[in-house]
């Protein structure tokens, strides 16, 4: 029976992922198939002391018969109440819970350039929230649920495809374990362990390398921040931004990034699917992006802004982790991320910089920190990984060995 777990995920989710405080609001915007747990998580946060539920409800089904039939310049205009729907709640101090599954396929047929003139509209219409968000002025959490178009893409052959990718998830989020809260607090320890020495190492670079083909260096700006597992509002609430999350992270410099770099997983990028890219930076700017599948999304994907060619996070996950030895391929970031080295397109968050999240935009470009209307994050990490770090020193420090850190 899924029901236990899926009380103790929601519960995980309300008072661990969100935090949520007696008296404060909860927005969840979410596919309109995960109802059922939308359901249980609304009922957890009104147990939990929550004075509103608000949710923001989506179809990927409709947004496919849009792209479709729509003209197309609805697609550079934006419904001002959508604005607002966000601003209001999040200037009221409210938290932020976002369901993240899309099926992989769905939008293959759709005219690309339909997609990223939409993506890029939500973009610059929602700034202002994301500012907030990735500033850390309101909690929020990604988490997810399944979806029948999602479940049939990770298993094809299965007869319950729902119920099996529902237990996958439950697993990754140590639902399944007798108690999730204990699991969890055990977990972020052993992150904090990790990043704490990352930290003390004070590196000014890191060398990604690979037999993929990956030969690639990031520079790291001065006062940089690792960060992992939890994070914490301005005001002092912990909120854990992802569930799951296996990740330990910092920001390149923006103009620090040269060499080549394969990816080791498929990106899902708005509902079409990237497959086997390859980018060259220089000075930290891709000047070359070549792809076997979905090349075409790519390039639109970078085109969103000058920003979106440069990287805004570097993420560490040893291949031999929880996620990876699963052996699924979820095709979606939310998982694939944490069963995998990643770095992300676009913007930076400015607390993985020492005091970032009380400099102004100028102060932060100053400092490295680049900034774009997007937040991509896509996989490199593989069971042959090597990175080696050097300190502001100039020592040589072996961070990873055959995919996995040596400490």
């Amino acid at each position: 029976m899924l029901e236990p777990m899926l009380i103790k995920y929601a519960e995980l989710v309300i008072k661990l992922g969100v935090n949520l405080q007696q008296g404060q609001t909860l927005v969840i915007s979410t596919p309109l198939e995960c109802a059922p747990f939308v359901r249980t998580l609304t009922e957890t946060a009104y147990a939990a002391g929550a004075r509103e539920v608000a949710f923001f409800w989506q179809d990927e089904q409709l947004d496919k018969i849009k792209y479709l039939h729509a003209p197309a310049d609805i697609f550079s205009e934006f419904p001002n109440w959508q604005k607002e729907f966000y601003l209001s709640y999040a200037e009221q101090g409210a938290a932020f819970l976002r369901i993240a599954a899309a099926d992989p396929d769905l939008l293959r047929d759709v005219d690309p350039t339909r997609i990223a003139a939409a993506q890029k509209t939500s973009g610059i219409h929602l700034r202002e929230f994301r500012d907030r968000t990735m500033n850390n002025l309101n909690a929020w959490c990604v988490i997810s649920a399944p979806t029948e178009g999602w479940a049939r893409k990770v298993f094809p052959d299965a007869a319950d495809p729902v119920n099996k990718l529902w237990r996958a998830i439950l697993q990754t989020v140590r639902a399944d374990q007798p108690d999730p809260l204990t699991a969890w607090q055990e977990h972020k320890a052993a992150l904090q362990k990790r990043l704490q020495l990352l930290n003390e190492y004070r590196l000014q670079k890191l060398h990604f390398a690979n037999s993929l083909g990956t030969d690639l260096t990031v520079e790291l700006p001065v006062n940089h921040l690792w960060q992992g597992a939890a994070d914490i509002t301005q005001a002092g609430i912990p909120f854990i931004p992802n569930m799951p999350t296996e990740e330990i992270f910092t920001l390149p410099k923006k103009t620090g990034v040269n060499g080549r770099v394969y990816s080791a997983m498929p990106l899902v990028y708005h509902g079409n699917l990237i497959d086997e890219f390859s980018l060259t930076f220089k000075d930290g700017r891709v000047c070359e992006a070549t792809a076997k599948t979905g090349v075409q999304h790519l390039h639109n994907l970078l085109e969103v802004d000058e920003g979106a060619r440069y990287l805004g996070e570097v993420a560490l996950v040893p291949f031999d982790s929880p996620i990876a030895n699963t052996k699924i391929l979820f095709y979606n970031t939310l998982f694939d991320e944490n069963a995998s080295c990643h770095l992300a397109f676009g913007r930076a968050y400015p607390g993985s910089l020492a005091d970032g999240n009380q400099l102004s935009q100028e102060e932060l470009l100053a400092r490295g920190v680049n900034d774009s209307l997007i937040h991509v994050d896509f996989m490199i990490g593989t069971a042959d990984l090597e990175i080696t770090g050097t300190t502001e020193s100039g020592e040589k420090v072996t961070i990873f060995k055959q995919g996995n850190f040596v400490f």
